[in-house]
């Protein structure tokens, strides 16, 4: 099979906000992917789509498939204008779709999906303007996020508020940062869970990843802050979590974080593979953060491929499993 790998290559550049290329990828990602499709005797051409005309390059050069782990260009729908080049051409791609891509980018209207279809959220407020009244009825402590950003960009220590002098001042200073909505939910203490959900005939879900922030004392975070994810095992600033894969759940908890986050999945139209970022509350709810059907795919550092693992497979298994499923979807259409 000829395919064609689009992606945004992680950059180095002191002009850009430090989180500015979080959500891109890694050369270490990029040649693992690359050489697990080879090592199954597919051609590869890999793609950057930073400096690449995407409409002309697939209207001129037909490809078999596209494995796409790219985050797009800009916008807030940016994660959704390669599928949508995609879909205007008929050429089949491995992920979700434009619509549940840029859906679940938005992190308030994906949380209105996940309240209407009767999954546990925390409650939350969007701030259009800075000096909005904060509904009464959320309660301290709140975090407060960019609307429109993954990767935990824009969260930090700073983020978790108890009051509201800080409430606002955070709102401001995420609003004067990104230039967006911003969201402002409640700071649901418990476990941090992760669950990878992999199609392949049928929705495979995968062993839970349990992250135990308790050792990062030294740190003062106890979530996945931005710094936690960028300089996650550095003891010196002790962003040092622990991780437990299968989480340590009895059974019925465990059934019913992984339904949670397979109606999540779902509930938003993911196609092939997403991971869903759930907090376990102490009186055993299964709370969604938000869903990413773009996880991580770096195959030593990423939480999805550590799940897959844990489920037997190996990393080679991972790409396979998410191409032929969407191979199977593109011959049924």
């Amino acid at each position: 099979m000829k395919i064609a790998l689009t992606y945004n290559l992680k950059e180095e550049d002191q002009t850009k906000p430090a989180d500015y290329f979080s959500e891109f990828d890694s050369p270490a990602t990029i040649n693992a992917i690359i050489s697990a499709l080879e090592n199954r005797g597919h051609t590869v051409k890999p793609i950057d789509v930073k400096s690449t005309n995407l409409f002309f390059y697939f209207k001129n050069n037909r490809v078999d498939m596209v494995f796409n782990i790219a985050e797009g260009k800009n916008g807030k729908f940016r994660e959704a204008e390669l599928p949508a080049v995609l879909d205007y051409l008929n050429i089949p791609y491995t992920g979700s779709n434009p619509f549940a891509l840029g859906l679940a980018l938005n992190k308030g209207l994906t949380k209105k999906i996940l309240k209407s279809e009767n999954i546990p959220t925390p409650s939350f407020q969007i701030f259009k303007k800075i000096t909005e009244e904060i509904n009464p009825e959320l309660k301290f402590p709140l975090i407060v996020k960019p609307n429109l950003e993954g990767s935990s960009k824009g969260i930090s220590l700073s983020s978790v508020v108890k009051d509201k002098d800080s409430l606002y001042r955070q709102i401001k200073n995420t609003y004067e940062q990104y230039r967006q909505d911003v969201i402002v939910e409640e700071f649901i203490d418990g476990k941090e869970l992760s669950v990878g959900i992999l199609e392949n005939g049928k929705s495979k879900i995968l062993p839970i990843l349990e992250i135990d922030f308790s050792p990062c004392a030294k740190s003062g975070e106890y979530f996945y802050s931005w710094r936690m994810k960028e300089y996650q095992g550095n003891s010196e600033l002790g962003l040092v979590p622990q991780f437990h894969c299968p989480a340590r759940l009895d059974k019925a908890t465990e059934e019913l974080v992984k339904n949670t986050a397979l109606r999540t999945h779902q509930a938003l139209g993911c196609f092939d593979i997403s991971r869903t970022d759930i907090r376990l509350d102490n009186n055993g709810t299964p709370y969604v953060l938000e869903i990413n059907p773009l996880p991580g795919l770096n195959p030593t550092e990423s939480n999805f491929p550590i799940m897959a693992y844990a489920a037997g497979m190996k990393y080679e298994d991972i790409i396979d499993a998410i191409l032929m499923s969407a191979s199977e979807r593109s011959r049924l259409n």
